[in-house]
């Protein structure tokens, strides 16, 4: 399955970050939040989308997913290697780096939601 990354930077003022994950038939949109006076990952929410833009529900009925437990310490680790120096200085495969994250997501993704 084809997929496009597209992670945002965070702003120094923002405490909301968006991310997305566009693949062939629908796209995941990511939403961050921190809190604190040192920022820190505090909430991350996801939904899902067709391509044009139509919600997709998941299947108790609900739009967005919140992770959180033992997936948000994975979520916040995947994440962490976008960050680290060996990822931008190429020392890792940049690819493997998106697709555990994308593979994460996508996990999430096929637990909750009634995809035809």
């Amino acid at each position: 399955m084809n997929y496009k990354l597209e992670l945002r930077t965070p702003d120094s003022q923002s405490k909301l970050i968006f991310h997305a994950i566009t693949f062939d038939t629908f796209k995941v949109n990511i939403v961050e939040r921190y809190g604190g006076v040192k920022p820190i990952l505090c909430d991350v929410l996801f939904r899902v989308r067709t391509l044009d833009d139509q919600i997709i529900k998941r299947k108790d009925g609900h739009i967005k997913i919140r992770i959180k437990g033992e997936e948000l310490e994975i979520y916040q680790r995947l994440l962490k290697v976008f960050k680290s120096y060996d990822y931008k200085n190429r020392l890792i495969s940049r690819r493997d780096a998106e697709q555990d994250l994308v593979h994460f997501i996508l996990r999430m993704v096929i637990i909750n939601y009634e995809m035809n």
